[in-house]
């Protein structure tokens, strides 16, 4: 018996679509390295002073001392940030600050990321002053508000970096923690550490990068939601909030 087949063409499946391509505009960390270049030159000048004339010059007009800010000298609230009492102080800060500054600066550009640490220095030595009667110097203050800027900039975008975002909140958090620890030991301004990073907190929580997606598919733009007013309002608050803390214990209107 004989039979007949018919030969069908199965037609071949469709390709596959492309995968979306996400393109974020990043700059170059160069007040990162401004900042590295600043305060490993203020620390040669240091060395060089303490070596000609027997005594730190710049630490001697600039590190917070309590009673130096009591009589009128309110820029050591910001000037410890450049100065260091050791090679090994100095370089950990400075790793520090190429490590999480570098990438920091990426996306929250040159001008954002400047006043993020100088207001998390400027929190960090407030806080100092006002519960630390030692005097303290170093950049750690501003890396503590790298830290926080870094907790809350994961936070608020984690949508976008889906996993990525918890696990950098996670290393983010333990890096802190570790530091808190070793902060307990003799020697090392804690409290200047919390106010940094309270600092950076409260600037990047209302000024920092809130990033959104622009266009179609496949193709999108990460785009900064926030615009310079609030970058503007971040910084206006911290500066308002630790200066008037700062102002309480100047005139004696409080209980620091």
């Amino acid at each position: 018996m004989n039979q007949s087949y018919e030969t069908y063409s199965v037609p071949p499946p469709p390709p596959a679509p492309p995968p979306p391509v996400v393109r974020e505009n990043l700059v170059s960390p160069i007040v990162t390295y401004v900042i590295l270049a600043i305060t490993v030159a203020v620390y040669l000048l240091q060395v060089g002073t303490n070596a000609l004339f027997g005594f730190d010059l710049p630490a001697a007009l600039g590190m917070k001392i309590n009673q130096s800010i009591l009589a009128g000298q309110v820029w050591r609230l910001v000037t410890p940030m450049f100065l260091h009492g050791s090679i090994v102080h100095i370089g950990f800060n400075m790793y520090a600050l190429v490590i999480i500054g570098s990438g920091l600066e990426r996306r929250f550009g040159h001008g954002r990321f400047l006043l993020l640490y100088v207001m998390g220095s400027f929190a960090g030595n407030v806080m100092s002053f006002l519960i630390s009667p030692n005097p303290s110097l170093g950049a750690s203050t501003a890396i503590f508000g790298l830290l926080g800027a870094e907790m809350v900039f994961f936070y608020q975008n984690r949508e976008l970096f889906g996993s990525g975002a918890r696990r950098a909140l996670q290393n983010v958090i333990t890096v802190a923690a570790i530091n808190f620890i070793i902060g307990l030991s003799p020697g090392i301004d804690n409290w200047g550490h919390f106010g940094g990073l309270f600092g950076g907190l409260i600037f990047t929580w209302f000024g920092g990068p809130k990033l959104g997606l622009q266009g179609s598919y496949p193709a999108f733009s990460v785009v900064d939601e926030h615009e310079m007013r609030d970058q503007l309002l971040g910084a206006g608050l911290v500066a308002l909030l630790f200066g008037a803390l700062a102002a309480v214990k100047i005139f004696g209107l409080g209980p620091f």
